[in-house]
């Protein structure tokens, strides 16, 4: 990880913490004795925001890390596909950061906890209203916390974690900056997303955070250098990361000097117990507790035994913030319970 400028890391993770505490205070706190993994004895993959540490603490559960889990454990720890591991968790990650844990069975021991921002480039514009956003490599971010946004200048170089909403916009857990960008093509900036609209013929596709293509999307453009090592090549719906030297949109697209194969963060082996935060992102179809939509692009079912932990299967509408604790099953979220954020 690059550094960061000290004032507005110091100023997010203030402002971030003192979030978490009261967040905390509702939802049990770091000592908590609550299990992840929808429900099934906290085994699977947890994918959610960072909100407080002494190990590693998402939606009121505690993952334990290191020598917290057992002496001589150690968990593994990714960002931006560098290992962190052997380090302590509040130098590797910060809170708001949205992260995925890999853990036990039966337990909360982390054996593997990823970090991958959204996005990492020069902010091109900010604009206020009715929500604060800046526009970042052909994106836009909603920064909710004003302090943040009145800080951000053009062309300040920042690095975003966030959930996508239903109009493809980032809506910002975390923000911070990185160095002031070097004269191309020294310098080289990235967004991650899916492919739609892929066209080999023009060598272009368009990029978004939502898999069916919807919502806010930025054109690319490549050359056969870029797609080199790409495995399987390019397709539509595939999740990518793209580098650029490009600083903004130029006529409307970027050029990708190299396109890389990831794995979404709502993408989960068949079978497997899964926790996701996330924002609703379509309309709900369906009648009664039996519906279907989407959180982060990522289908989700629920049935008649689902738990709504309260609330009415009526308020799960677009932007709705939730817990989805669920099984994968064929390519969609089987959820056993939903908690609301």
């Amino acid at each position: 990880m690059r550094p960061v400028s000290r004032s507005i890391r110091a100023l997010a993770g203030a402002l971030l913490l003192a979030a978490a505490t009261v967040f905390l205070s509702t939802c049990g706190g770091i000592g908590g004795s609550e299990f992840s993994g929808g429900g099934t004895g906290g085994t699977g993959i947890s994918t959610a925001a960072i909100s407080g540490f002494g190990s590693v603490v998402m939606n009121g559960v505690h993952y334990r890390t290191d020598n917290n889990v057992a002496p001589g454990f150690k968990t593994k720890k990714v960002v931006n596909g560098k290992d962190k591991s052997g380090r302590p968790d509040s130098d590797v990650f910060a809170v708001g950061m949205i992260v995925t844990v890999r853990h036990g069975v039966a337990d909360n021991n982390a054996l593997e906890i990823e970090y991958r921002d959204n996005l990492q480039g020069p902010v091109a514009a900010k604009a206020s209203g009715v929500d604060n956003v800046i526009v970042i490599l052909g994106h836009t971010i909603v920064v909710e916390n004003a302090a943040i946004f009145a800080s951000l200048k053009q062309n300040d170089l920042v690095e975003v974690s966030g959930y996508a909403d239903n109009a493809g916009r980032i809506r910002a857990s975390r923000i911070f900056s990185l160095p002031p960008p070097l004269p191309p093509p020294a310098q080289e900036f990235e967004v991650k997303g899916f492919v739609s609209g892929l066209s080999l013929s023009d060598a272009a596709f368009r990029l978004g955070p939502l898999p069916d293509g919807s919502g806010v999307t930025v054109a690319v453009s490549y050359d056969a250098a870029a797609i080199a090592g790409l495995s399987g090549g390019l397709d539509n719906g595939i999740f990518v990361q793209v580098t650029t030297t490009d600083t903004a949109p130029v006529a409307g697209s970027i050029t990708a000097t190299l396109i890389e194969r990831l794995a979404s963060r709502t993408e989960f082996p068949d079978g497997t117990p899964v926790d996701l935060e996330g924002l609703v992102t379509t309309l709900p179809s369906g009648f009664g507790k039996v519906l279907s939509f989407t959180v982060e692009g990522k289908r989700i079912r629920t049935d008649d035994t689902t738990d709504f932990t309260g609330h009415s299967p009526a308020e799960i509408q677009p932007n709705t913030k939730v817990l989805v604790q669920g099984t994968e099953t064929g390519g969609f979220l089987s959820a056993a319970r939903i908690v609301f954020q």
